[in-house]
């Protein structure tokens, strides 16, 4: 599913039109993504939970030229199921 069929899918359950569910799952990744950068934890009971690791900078090497190059430092974004998802797509 993409976000266009996620907006289609909201649009007609909730019986509203596509602009209006458009603007709601604009909302709601716009909001994820602002609490995912100043390190807080997204969590969606029952489905998932997102948060950010934090990452050293280290010695890394280059695998073609075999030299060293320093690696900064750097947040990543990580995705974590939930037990209720993990059953719902194992059956």
């Amino acid at each position: 599913m993409n976000k266009l069929q996620l907006i289609n899918a909201l649009r007609i359950e909730a019986e509203i039109t596509k602009s209006e569910a458009a603007a709601v799952v604009d909302q709601f990744f716009n909001e994820m993504a602002s609490a995912l950068a100043v390190g807080d934890r997204v969590e969606i009971r029952g489905l998932c939970s997102f948060f950010v690791k934090k990452y050293r900078a280290y010695a890394g090497r280059n695998p073609r030229t075999g030299q060293k190059v320093k690696v900064a430092a750097k947040n990543l974004p990580f995705f974590k199921c939930g037990k209720e998802l993990k059953e719902r797509v194992d059956n």
